[in-house]
């Protein structure tokens, strides 16, 4: 795999964003991340390779980038799993190897967060922090050694405790909002954690998934947690606010989720909301019209 490919393809692929089409504008962003998403992988899975390590090691991909849910400038979060003991244990040359492929990562541009843990010392942090639970309650398997990660899968949910995890996701869920003034109103909201936000959404599914009961809008219709009518608003406006969040990632060419007012009139632009003529103040107003429609209707 050449050096800086990951990068150039990932630039090829975001340029597809820039179609002077609104209809299509959701549609084609559903597109496009999933694209990215897919090339991501490959190119984990073509690094891993290169790298020469054991198949005694599983690579996994947790958090956001588990759930399949990949943004321009999101974290790209792996979990190495070990078979047993701990990254000190390792034999001298899978520990070079594994170095290397972290570095190979990030050399052709894929910014991971890499974590390397057991069976064991994952159990042991999951149980101390719900961040790292959470994480982890979104895995999906990458490459490696399979058997290791259908044991890590099954000793996870083996020790989640449903109960728990939704009082501290509700807990957090609460914090989150007092932080945010409690309104999806903000005038520079932030489209992921706000009232309202996609971070709402996902605590929905993150609860309903520890408890067996769907990771999904439609596995939640169909165990009679959502009328088919909900599921539809709820995937139209996670939708629209995916869309936000994409073009605002692109707009600042970095990891930024508030429509801060620098940034308001480049998204709607971004997204063509407004004609040419349009004036800044009155494409903004079209940008936010839309988000806080949104925002709104997920709170209630």
């Amino acid at each position: 795999m050449s050096l800086g490919s990951y990068r150039q393809h990932k630039t090829e692929l975001l340029s597809r964003l820039n179609a002077a089409d609104p209809s299509g504008s959701l549609q084609r962003v559903r597109d496009v991340l999933h694209a990215l998403l897919q090339w991501t992988d490959q190119t984990l899975v073509g690094l891993w390779g290169e790298s020469g390590l054991a198949n005694t090691m599983s690579l996994v991909a947790v958090g956001g980038y588990g759930r399949g849910q990949l943004y321009p400038y999101s974290d790209i979060d792996v979990l190495v799993l070990l078979p047993n003991g701990s990254v000190d244990d390792l034999a001298v040359s899978d520990r070079e190897r594994l170095e290397g492929f972290i570095t190979r990562c990030w050399d052709h541009g894929l910014e991971i967060g890499s974590s390397v843990r057991s069976l064991p010392e994952c159990l042991r942090e999951a149980s101390a922090d719900i961040t790292v639970q959470t994480a982890m309650l979104e895995s999906r398997w990458l490459t490696g050694d399979k058997t290791l990660y259908a044991q890590f899968l099954a000793q996870f949910q083996s020790a989640l405790d449903p109960r728990a995890f939704f009082i501290a996701k509700t807990l957090e869920l609460r914090q989150r909002h007092t932080k945010f003034d409690d309104t999806p109103y903000s005038l520079e909201p932030n489209c992921k954690e706000s009232p309202g936000g996609l971070r709402d959404l996902q605590t929905i599914l993150w609860v309903a998934k520890a408890a067996g009961l769907g990771g999904s809008w439609d596995e939640l219709c169909r165990n009679g947690l959502a009328t088919p009518l909900e599921v539809r608003q709820l995937k139209r406006h996670e939708a629209v606010l995916r869309t936000i969040r994409t073009h605002l990632h692109c707009v600042a060419q970095r990891r930024e989720d508030r429509l801060v007012f620098d940034l308001q009139y480049a998204t709607s632009k971004s997204l063509h909301l407004q004609d040419e003529t349009a004036s800044a103040r009155s494409a903004s107003e079209a940008l936010m019209k839309r988000y806080y429609w949104s925002a709104k209707a997920v709170t209630q």
